[in-house]
């Protein structure tokens, strides 16, 4: 048998890791005005898209735009007028945390806890990694973000429209254009909540 037959038989065997690179259907977020709160109506949907607890998907985006809520029969609401577009970013936030592999980049994970430490599991590649540690509050009310200013930010994830996503302070920074890995200059265009979108300079 000679070379080219034998790895046209070796890459036959080789094992289907089920991957896809197809990008994520997840719903977009339905925010609906409740007087002082804002209701998202369809986290349930969303959270089944990820193949997350619904629970866990909420928590998250509560502490991404900075305030509190409740979950219950699907519905999450939280203290605040919200837009969708605040929604989305929060959630871009969980995706490139909890979701997306660091590896090879897609979304085909599961989320374990060994050792009391959250890590994500991807069953494409194989890659194992700890999902990053929130710093305390306390360290984390030390940096502002402020709109008009250009911050130097290391790029930590990506968001599911492909953003680069950075981490200063309490806040989420999304930066178009940039990959993780990168330190970018970002200067601030909009902030909301705890939400930050930049553009590079």
């Amino acid at each position: 048998m000679d070379y080219q037959a034998s790895l046209d038989r070796a890459i036959d065997e080789l094992p289907d890791l089920g991957g896809s690179d197809e990008r994520l259907e997840v719903p977009d977020p339905t925010a609906q005005k409740d007087g002082a709160f804002t209701r998202l109506t369809n986290l349930s949907a969303i959270a089944d898209a990820l193949s997350r607890d619904p629970e866990h998907v909420h928590s998250n985006i509560q502490r991404e735009l900075g305030t509190a809520g409740q979950y219950e029969n699907g519905v999450a609401r939280y203290n605040g007028n919200f837009r969708a577009d605040d929604f989305q970013s929060a959630l871009d936030a969980y995706i490139a945390s909890y979701v997306t592999c660091s590896e090879c980049g897609l979304p085909d994970t599961r989320l374990v806890t060994e050792d009391r430490t959250p890590m994500l599991r991807c069953e494409a590649c194989g890659a194992f990694r700890p999902v990053a540690k929130q710093t305390s509050t306390t360290q984390r009310r030390s940096e502002t973000v402020e709109e008009g200013t250009t911050y130097e930010v290391e790029i930590v994830g990506t968001g599911r429209k492909g953003d680069g996503v950075a981490e200063r302070g309490d806040y989420t920074i999304f930066v178009p254009g940039a990959q993780e890995g990168d330190t970018v200059r970002a200067y601030i265009e909009n902030v909301s909540g705890n939400l930050a979108f930049a553009r590079q300079v």
